[in-house]
């Protein structure tokens, strides 16, 4: 699993069938001190994750292990929203509460 932050989203109307259905998000790739890094990843979202949110994506194979995204031709997928990220007792991320 990898860190990342949800920075877009993909709309493509004309698709493979299979991933009819399936929201599609950008996710740029984060570092432990939640620092982006150059890389990005277009992602199927398997928990209802949206824009500026810190999420837990996995490439590879290891994608198509979802639920949302079994058998399908996917390549990354969103499977975690981050609330807390603590390293060594020190907590650098909170999710903020909604409203």
């Amino acid at each position: 699993m990898v860190l990342g932050k949800v920075v877009g989203t993909v709309v493509s109307t004309r698709k493979e069938e299979a991933l009819t259905g399936l929201k599609l998000l950008i996710v740029r790739e984060l570092d432990t001190e939640l620092k982006a890094k150059s890389s990005f990843v277009v992602a199927v979202d398997a928990v209802g994750a949206g824009r500026g949110e810190v999420v837990l994506y996995a490439s590879g194979s290891s994608a198509r292990l979802t639920d949302v995204t079994r058998d399908k031709p996917v390549d990354a997928v969103i499977m975690g929203i981050v609330d807390t990220l603590e390293i060594e007792g020190k907590e650098l991320y909170q999710k903020r509460k909604s409203r």
